[in-house]
């Protein structure tokens, strides 16, 4: 499937991001966009993309985003994601996360992403992360 222009895979993988995948990003000012097409095996009983993996996906943008706000990557683990889905998205749609980091402090990290297809906002999500020495 098509991958819109700047993006490639994803530098850092594991056996779940291999199940869902493939996952891609680009980098921007102040993190990554991270985006996946959306296949058959994305999709739930009514054909839209399942909920679950818009919640990956936030995850995923979210955590390497924050990790890598740092310099050496900083180690962290989710302690909450919370989403609000606005909106759906059907086989062959690119979702599109953009992250903004809220706060980076010594034992947590803050943040929040939009999801998006095309130009439409379809998920909010916000995180909050663990920094683990």
């Amino acid at each position: 499937m098509d991958i819109p222009q700047g993006f490639q895979p994803l530098f850092r993988s594991s056996p779940f991001l291999d199940l869902l995948g493939p996952f891609y990003y680009r980098e921007r000012s102040g993190g990554f966009v991270v985006g996946i097409r959306v296949e058959d095996k994305h999709a739930n009983a009514r054909g839209l993309a399942h909920g679950g993996l818009f919640m990956a996906l936030a995850d995923i943008a979210l955590g390497y985003s924050a990790a890598f706000s740092k310099d050496p990557p900083l180690k962290l683990v989710t302690t909450t994601l919370t989403t609000d889905f606005a909106g759906s998205a059907k086989i062959g749609d690119w979702l599109e996360a953009k992250v903004d980091i809220q706060k980076t402090g010594s034992r947590l990290v803050f943040a929040n992403t939009y999801i998006s297809v095309e130009d439409e906002r379809v998920v909010r999500a916000s995180a909050s992360f663990l920094v683990v020495s």
